[in-house]
């Protein structure tokens, strides 16, 4: 396993600036974060013209990119550019919001049925995250989806087990479908809390994706709006180093 960190963390700069953050951070691997709504980067900017972002990313860093994560839901049509633009930076891992709860099981698998098409025809891995407020906040349904969505992965975000409805649920039979993986410290009170006052238990996660012979990436997503008075870099330095001590 590796240890990355999203450009979400600093999503309240500039692309460029969350780039030379993580850098000087002494991370060397970089999720790609992106929402139409946030002046961080939009995916439009990216899907408008790939070969332009393609060079502007190759001159803002020299980190490796490692994947791309949508806040929203996008369009077939610019989906396929983004897969596009994938290809170019050799990035094989994708990340989609589920659809909010409510949505009919039956659309919600014709609509993933449709992008897993165009990410498996450039070789990309199509995954869910697991979020409060959207299907897969039930981690019954987010495996109900995937299988029946042959192909399709989760991307685990743990604190939204750790801290929503299903807090006292086990979420154990997500792991077989585990591609991609986000992290934070959380309770069940809060989703984001200093390193160390949380309550997930890194070790055992780890252990569970050793036995699915997991061999991605642990990507650090710290949510800037709810860092309070922390250090966002010392909370940075922290998890980077505790889930390096994990993995080795």
């Amino acid at each position: 396993m590796f240890v990355a960190a999203s450009s979400r963390c600093f999503s309240d700069e500039s692309f460029e600036v969350s780039c030379e953050r993580l850098t000087d951070l002494e991370f060397d691997k970089i999720e790609i974060w992106m929402d139409e709504e946030s002046d961080h980067l939009k995916p439009s900017e990216v899907t408008n013209s790939p070969d332009e972002f393609y060079s502007r990313f190759r001159e803002a860093t020299r980190l490796t990119p490692i994947a791309f994560c949508l806040e929203n839901d996008i369009s077939p049509k610019s989906f396929q550019l983004l897969c596009k633009t994938a290809k170019m930076l050799r990035i094989a891992q994708i990340t989609i919001p589920a659809s909010p709860l409510g949505t009919p099981f039956n659309s919600e698998i014709d609509r993933l049925k449709t992008l897993l098409e165009i990410a498996s025809h450039d070789g990309i891995c199509l995954s869910i995250k697991t979020k409060t407020g959207q299907l897969t906040e039930d981690p019954r349904t987010a495996t109900e989806l995937c299988q029946s969505v042959k192909g399709l992965g989760i991307t685990l975000d743990p604190s939204y087990y750790t801290c929503g409805p299903y807090s006292n649920t086990s979420h154990d039979m997500v792991y077989p479908y585990v591609c991609h993986v986000h992290l934070r410290d959380s309770t069940k009170d809060q989703l984001q809390v200093p390193v160390g006052l949380g309550e997930l238990d890194y070790s055992r996660m780890v252990s569970m994706l050793e036995r699915q012979e997991y061999h991605q990436f642990l990507s650090v997503e710290l949510l800037p709006a709810l860092l309070n008075d922390s250090d966002r870099a010392l909370e940075l330095r922290k998890l980077r180093m505790l889930l390096e001590s994990v993995v080795i």
